[in-house]
């Protein structure tokens, strides 16, 4: 008996000194593999650095089957949940990079007539890495043939060319841009024979693969949408694409699904707005309010000086309540930037993060557009958006992630969005709009939330054109002209991937129903549970369901969670 007392204490020792144990906060039966992944990617993408080159897509899809099969060796059913969740979310990864490799393989051989000329460029590439010595004048002569046959082949060029071979051929004309300039700037101005010889040949021979790059641009038969008036030319992926990135997100709901929520959450936001119209004099007319909290913004120049004063109430409101840890260094070192005129033109609001860039007018704009920022950027509009990139959004998301778990590099917006439009929800339930010109400013921003589902959705599925996409924003959210252009181009030709619009709203109610299985239950206080998911890192909300609820995971585990919740 006293034996086996022994070996209990042992026991419930160990499992004392694993939860107090800081380095579990920091790890999981994954990391390594992460770790390893991520630097011998780094090195093979420094070492393979042509775009869209068949040497570069072999070694990388070797890359991804290697680390699949030590993935696969691991045994999943001895790992913690955190361990499990890494497992799921790396091979999501690993799975994900080698389709998209694929694809472009199998793109590059139906390109092949397209870049028969490319072969030798690549081997000369090859050549530079390891600095061999070239014989210039031979190769003065090759860039001169190389470039007649590109000429040649901008002769033969078939009238249309599917979307993605286009785009593969495309990527492939750059890289090999990318590749002679490297040879170039290697050899110019060291090598004298290099340097007699070539600058020429080489200057033709980029010339005019500029100009077969965009040649083969322009023969797009699908996909590339035309300029609708707007001045905006983006790319509709299409409803089958669309689903295989929600998918990937982890997303169970189709595009019509996800439209049809925005348009319920569109009609509490009605209902809500109405109400707050009717509380300052306005009745029905909901766009007189919201006209005059718009012509509540400060005089020029004093902007900043808004931002800080809003700042310091969320905070304070945020900290009276003890919602979520705030280190004092991420107090300490949030800072501001003001908005160049040329990116009010993509960002006409707030970006944020440690660093606040705010939108505001400059002297160099013209009237209309002034006005249009400084309406568009008044305080009762960001009073939304000041704690939703700062304190508790972006900024301190920022901050805890390079500070637990940072090995995770499963980076997506329905957790960094998500997340900020959370609070905008929480601080809402809380009654954090003292007035009901403040309910109208994080009205609006919640209604555009909902048209960022809608309009995104209904352009990438082709049934809107960024004009429409423009106007919708106008006639139903009330944006000012000016801001919904800034906005759609953004959208659209910004950077930012086709789910990125909806990730907001989506992710916010993610983390909302979350909250209300773990705090509204009793289970969790607020504060317990934001700690708890910022020091998880940045992942696939299920995946931070997983976690925190202890779920039993098996290794062909599929994204089934139905979260959203009217």
């Amino acid at each position: 008996m006293n034996r086996i007392i022994i070996v209990c204490l042992i026991v419930i020792g160990h499992v004392n000194a694993q939860k107090n144990n800081p380095l579990l906060v920091q790890t999981s039966e994954v990391h390594h593999l992460l770790v390893n992944y991520e630097a011998d990617k780094g090195s093979l993408s420094r070492f393979y650095t042509i775009p869209a080159s068949p040497e570069r897509n072999q070694r990388m899809q070797t890359l991804q089957q290697d680390y699949l099969k030590k993935l696969q060796a691991l045994a999943f059913e001895q790992m913690s949940v955190g361990g499990q969740v890494d497992y799921l979310l790396f091979q999501r990864q690993l799975n994900n990079e080698l389709r998209l490799l694929q694809e472009e393989a199998k793109n590059l051989v139906l390109a092949n007539n397209l870049i028969s000329f490319a072969s030798p460029v690549y081997a000369l590439e090859q050549q530079r890495r390891r600095g061999k010595h070239l014989d210039a004048a031979k190769l003065a002569a090759d860039m001169h043939a190389w470039h007649k046959a590109v000429q040649q082949a901008s002769k033969s060029l078939p009238s249309s060319i599917e979307a993605p071979v286009a785009k593969t051929a495309e990527t492939a004309v750059k890289g090999l841009q990318q590749a002679l300039r490297s040879v170039f700037d290697f050899y110019n101005g060291y090598d004298p024979a290099f340097t007699w010889w070539i600058p020429q040949p080489y200057k033709n021979l980029d010339s005019s693969l500029n100009v077969y790059a965009a040649q083969i641009k322009s023969k797009t038969a699908v996909g590339i949408q035309k300029d609708d008036g707007s001045g905006i030319i983006g790319n509709p992926i299409g409803r089958e694409e669309l689903i295989k990135q929600l998918q990937y997100e982890m997303i169970p709901y189709t595009p019509e699904e996800l439209v049809d929520i925005a348009n319920k959450e569109f009609a509490w936001c009605d209902a809500e707005m109405l109400k707050a119209s009717k509380a300052m004099g306005f009745g029905d007319d909901w766009k007189k309010a919201l006209e005059k909290v718009k012509n509540t913004y400060v005089p020029e120049g004093y902007q900043p000086e808004l931002i800080l004063r809003l700042y310091n109430e969320s905070v304070d409101f945020i900290k009276k309540r003890d919602l979520v840890t705030i280190p004092p260094i991420a107090e300490e070192t949030w800072r501001m930037s003001m908005m160049s005129p040329r990116q009010q033109l993509v960002s006409p609001f707030f970006l944020g993060g440690e660093l606040i860039q705010i939108s505001y007018p400059t002297n160099t704009m013209d009237q209309e557009a002034k006005l249009m920022s400084m309406r568009g950027n008044n305080p009762h509009f960001s009073r939304s958006t000041v704690h939703h990139e700062l304190i508790a959004g972006h900024h301190l998301q920022g901050f805890m992630n390079d500070r637990y778990k940072a090995y995770r590099n499963f980076w997506t917006p329905f957790w960094t969005e998500g997340w900020a439009l959370y609070w905008e929800f929480i601080l809402w339930d809380m009654g954090f709009p003292q007035s009901p010109e403040d309910k109208v400013g994080m009205l609006f921003w919640r209604m555009h939330r909902c048209a960022r589902i809608i309009f995104s959705l209904n352009y990438h599925l082709g049934k809107w054109t960024p004009q429409q996409c423009i106007d919708f924003l106008v006639d139903r959210v009330g944006h000012e002209r000016a801001n919904a252009e800034g906005e759609v181009r953004r959208s659209f030709t910004g950077g930012y991937g086709p789910l990125y619009q909806l990730a907001y709203m989506t992710g916010a109610f993610q983390f909302y129903a979350l909250k209300k299985e773990l705090v509204d239950s009793g289970k969790m206080s607020y504060k317990q549970f934001h700690d708890a998911v910022l020091q998880e890192n940045n992942m696939p909300v299920e995946m931070v369901r997983a976690i925190l609820t202890k779920q039993n995971l098996k290794r062909d585990f599929t994204t089934n969670w139905r979260f959203y919740q009217p």
